[in-house]
């Protein structure tokens, strides 16, 4: 501490070695960037008129009446499944560690050296089970202390913030929760900075990064500071930046162009596990999406990181740039790079291209670009289906949202892993200005042709399919001869597709597995928002009370006789507002009827005298 707290201009740093320089700056910034809360000298006790209580799953918070920091109920779906990814995944990450322990122990037991061999039972009594998670942005400390008391074999929970307020809450929440600080530590600090220096002693093993906006501002330092296996949980709600509005915002943030494309959101998901595999390159990490999900107003990820600079290597080819044509909105992807196996030697060589030409060979419309995306699988089949089974063997009062975790992961089962983005079935029928065939079937016609097709979790109703783009054009243009009843205009992206006959004839009677088994089964898969306005709430308000004596307060009492402050609703203000508009303008039109009649009369006694 003296050493962090010495001045680098001494001439004992000076003359210290740049080794020792460099421990006495990290040093400092660790005392700078990560402070555990100090304790309150007495523990007052709570008034919980001043709070409204909050209970969701195992946990109870205090909730600030005037909103000193951040708490959005509609997410509850986000927490429950987080909890049932960590715990899932802790079992996974518990058999792994322990199973490399014996195998270590193993090879120390074979050794010759008696004392080396010696070491081995002391890997195998060591604790493989417990788990330490990092809560990056906890505010009131509610995911926290639902990790502490619902998921099995946690050590250690740190519940970061960096606000004053919401450390405070999150103490005031893990006392009346009734937990030790030992297992969930209130931590004041820069969330980039705790885990960055972090990285350098015990690794975290789960890291939940949930910021309002994006997590671009935390992703190099989690997967840094993640351990070796290591899961991280993102999530970002800047979802108009991710589907197409501001392709240079997504640029400048994810290192992507968005686009306005209708696979939008399963988009977003791949820019935004583009941007954290970049990261993880930089560091010769690699990443393996376990789920990633588009809910809502956000979306979720949850990867696994590891360390190997062999694999970092094959992170060009894990990419890919998406063509979309701007008249049908057809789809091709180019990857970025390749592998190629000479002779037992792996050569990673850059991609060759263009995937397509210059127009569009379906409308003859020009092509926008954009990405580069993450191309490869987004959810990893094993784990989603031990989640399932988790989720469905969980006791019914586990999750408030079980059903809608139910629902949604059997589309996820359900998707091809394999084939990136979506066409719509809205989409299709509106380029072609004709009636949209069911999903039953656009499927059949599919599937009858040969090929693989699933919807997206996504969007509902989506169609993501092997087939090339070709057939499916083909299989619209035999729904439209089948069915009649389009209306194109010469010179238009529809006029340029029917003016070719179908290559393949599509036959639209169901066919077995042309009916999802999760809507056969009647799961919630795409349930309706619960209330209306369903999405982000307000940021936290900080508010500052005036000091005493100040010109603030004075005018605070001048305008508040009594010392209380006016509770007047918004709904309060806006009738208010809308009476004085009312008034002003009747005023106004009984000024301009008084104009009128003056001149009225005026030309009446001027017709008089003329005459």
């Amino acid at each position: 501490a003296a050493a962090a707290a010495a001045p680098t201009t001494s001439t004992a740093f000076a003359a210290a070695s740049p080794l020792v320089r460099r421990q006495i700056h990290r040093m400092a910034s660790a005392a700078t960037a990560s402070t555990p809360a100090p304790a309150p000298a007495a523990s007052a006790p709570l008034n919980e008129a001043d709070f409204n209580i909050v209970r969701e799953g195992k946990a109870a918070i205090l909730f600030p009446r005037n909103n000193e920091v951040f708490y959005n109920p509609v997410q509850e779906f986000n927490r429950d499944l987080t909890i049932a990814v960590i715990q899932t995944f802790q079992q996974i990450y518990a058999e792994e560690r322990r199973a490399k322990a014996e195998a270590k122990a193993a090879r120390r037991q074979a050794s010759s050296s008696e004392a080396y061999a010696a070491t081995a039972s002391e890997l195998l009594e060591k604790d493989h089970s417990s788990i330490t998670i990092l809560e990056a942005l906890s505010a009131t400390g509610l995911r926290a202390i639902r990790f502490a008391k619902e998921i099995k074999g946690v050590k250690q929970v740190v519940a970061n913030d960096f606000s004053h307020d919401a450390v405070e809450a999150i103490r005031r929440n893990v006392r009346y929760n009734g937990l030790d600080e030992s297992l969930v530590l209130p931590n004041y600090g820069d969330a980039s900075l705790v885990m960055y220096n972090r990285s350098a002693e015990e690794p975290f093993d789960v890291i939940d990064i949930d910021p309002y906006g994006t997590a671009t501002p935390f992703l190099d330092a989690a997967v840094k500071s993640v351990a070796n296996g290591g899961l991280v949980c993102i999530t970002c709600t800047d979802m108009a930046i991710l589907a197409g509005n501001n392709s240079e915002t997504c640029f400048a943030k994810y290192g992507s162009m968005s686009l306005k494309s209708r696979a939008c959101h399963e988009m977003a998901l791949r820019i935004v596990l583009a941007s954290v595999m970049s990261h993880a390159s930089r560091h010769q990490k690699y990443i393996v999406p376990l789920i990633s999900l588009s809910i809502d107003f956000y979306v979720r990820l949850f990867v696994r990181v590891f360390s190997s600079a062999a694999e970092a290597k094959r992170a060009a080819s894990k990419l890919s740039a998406v063509y979309q044509c701007v008249g049908c909105e057809s789809l091709a992807l180019q990857p970025l790079g390749k592998i190629s196996v000479d002779n037992g030697n792996t050569k990673y060589k850059p991609g060759t291209g263009p995937c397509v030409d210059s127009l569009c060979p379906h409308c003859g419309r020009t092509h926008q670009l954009g990405g580069p995306i993450y191309s490869e699988p987004i959810h990893d089949a094993k784990f989603v289906a031990a989640l399932q089974a988790f989720v469905e063997k969980s006791p019914p009062d586990a999750f408030k949202t079980s059903k809608r975790m139910i629902g949604r992961l059997a589309v996820v089962s359900e998707e091809l892993p394999d084939v990136p983005l979506y066409y719509q079935l809205g989409g299709l029928s509106g380029t072609l200005h004709c009636r949209t065939p069911s999903l039953i079937q656009m499927r059949s016609a599919l599937l009858k042709l040969g090929y693989r097709v699933s919807i997206s979790h996504a969007c509902a109703n989506s169609v993501k399919t092997d087939a090339p783009v070709a057939v499916i054009w083909d299989v619209m243009r035999s729904w439209i001869m089948a069915c009649g009843g389009n209306n194109v205009k010469p010179f238009t992206p529809a006029a340029a597709i029917l003016a070719k006959l179908p290559k393949v004839k599509a036959e639209f009677e169901e066919v077995e597995g042309a009916n999802p088994r999760s809507r056969r089964e009647g799961k919630a898969r795409f349930p309706e928002n619960p209330t209306a306005n369903w999405g982000p709430k307000a940021r936290a308000k900080l508010t500052k009370k005036p000091a005493e004596g100040s010109e603030q307060e004075a005018k605070r009492q001048r305008a508040e006789p009594d010392g209380e402050a006016a509770a007047v609703s918004l709904t309060d203000k806006r009738a208010q507002n809308q009476g004085r508009r009312k008034q002003k303008r009747m005023q106004e039109e009984e000024e301009q009827k008084r104009k009128a009649s003056g001149d009225n009369n005026n030309g009446e006694g001027a017709a008089d005298d003329k005459q």
